[in-house]
């Protein structure tokens, strides 16, 4: 009976003692010019829980290493940016987060160099990142995650753009190692150079609601690269490559063989774009180089302009249509719905139950960014990203 009764007056403590705890956390700020503290000095004064407001200016501040802690630093009263150095150095990053948890906020990363030509506007080093509503421009990487099978990675409503113009750089807008997970939601990713858009590793890749979609000034290379397999789940993306595309897959899977024990890839409700007049690969999977039953299922995605799909990418395809950018509502504008008109509206397959899975859309992307939720009570669906 001792016992119980210790079990639960601890019980009747806890809420008191998580309360306690939030109450404390406090707020500190940084400004461009160190006043009221520097970035450095806020982080180094922080406690576990604290938020950092950064000020709105241009920071040229020395790279920043958050390591082991629980922090939030969001920018206040506008975007601050945070620029690299013109002369490459030995630094990797303008940020660094090494383990603990952080959500990084309403900042800007711009113009990372490094002597390696790996220089990233923000590094995650294992623990749980959190990006949200920031913008990553001109960075040799725009976020690099190095190697950590425990480590997570969500990006909500972020825009990765304007890769360094070098020649055989190979600048990746995220670049994302072995960790155990990758989400991507309501981001925009355009005007790559050489490099892909996004590359993963993870055991886990979700990119759902988004926009990637080089322009006509673009010039990456795979729009989507998941060289070693896991699961991956691409749903109701806009996937566009541009004529001066590096080359022309759009979505690339196990080229480098399988790193981990589960691997397949789940292909829903996108819509991707071949902006060259010759045919691309929409879809590209190294079978040879990954283990056999790996499970392939693409379903409802609309196919615009010439390519392969099928070929080479043993399956299972449902509701997938062709067309092309007039049948489009205004491809010039980047409206890639399809008109209320359109002889493919309603033509889709129900993607609640494919194989046992379910690979209905939840959202569809906003524009400029962001997304937008859908109703879940449907009597049809259409194929492609939109479904309004």
């Amino acid at each position: 009976m001792g016992a119980v009764r210790l079990l639960r007056r601890a019980l009747l403590v806890l809420p008191l003692v998580v309360a306690g705890l939030a109450a404390s956390a406090g707020t500190l700020m940084a400004g461009p010019e160190g006043t009221p503290l520097s970035l450095a000095s806020a982080v180094d004064q922080a406690r576990d829980g604290d938020t950092i407001e950064v000020l709105p200016g241009d920071y040229r501040e020395p790279p920043l290493l958050i390591e082991g802690r629980r922090l939030t630093l969001r920018g206040v009263g506008g975007r601050p940016v945070m620029h690299g150095n013109v002369t490459p150095g030995p630094q990797r990053a303008l940020w660094t987060v090494r383990g603990g948890e952080v959500l990084v906020q309403n900042i800007e990363f711009r113009g990372a160099r490094a002597q390696d030509a790996s220089g990233a506007g923000l590094r995650q080093e294992g623990g749980v990142l959190t990006v949200r509503d920031c913008a990553f421009y001109d960075n040799e990487h725009g976020l690099f995650a190095s190697n950590d099978g425990q480590a997570r990675l969500r990006i909500e409503n972020t825009q990765f753009g304007l890769a360094p113009r070098v020649v055989g750089g190979l600048p990746h807008l995220l670049n994302v190692g072995r960790i155990a997970r990758l989400e991507v939601t309501g981001s925009r990713f355009q005007q790559g150079f050489e490099g892909h858009m996004i590359k993963s590793r993870a055991r886990e890749t979700f990119i759902g609601y988004s926009f990637l979609h080089d322009g006509g000034a673009g010039g990456s290379s795979y729009e989507i690269d998941l060289p070693v397999g896991g699961l991956a789940t691409v749903i109701g993306n806009v996937i566009g490559q541009s004529p001066r595309s590096q080359n022309r897959v759009l979505v690339a899977y196990g080229s480098e063989g399988a790193a981990w024990e589960r691997n397949a890839l789940h292909l829903a409700h996108n819509t991707l774009i071949n902006g060259m007049r010759t045919p691309a690969w929409f879809l590209r999977v190294w079978r040879d180089k990954l283990p056999e039953g790996t499970e392939v299922l693409a379903v409802n995605n609309l196919l615009v302009g010439p390519g392969l799909f099928w070929l080479g990418a043993a399956g299972h395809f449902y509701g997938n249509r062709p067309a092309t950018t007039g049948m489009l509502a205004d491809a010039a504008t980047y409206a890639f719905e399809l008109p209320p008109d359109s002889v493919w509206r309603g033509s889709g397959v129900d993607p609640r139950q494919v194989h046992g899975v379910d690979l209905s859309p939840k959202a569809e992307f906003s524009w400029p960014m962001g997304s937008r939720p859908l109703s879940p009570e449907r009597s049809s669906w259409s194929p492609g990203a939109f479904q309004k």
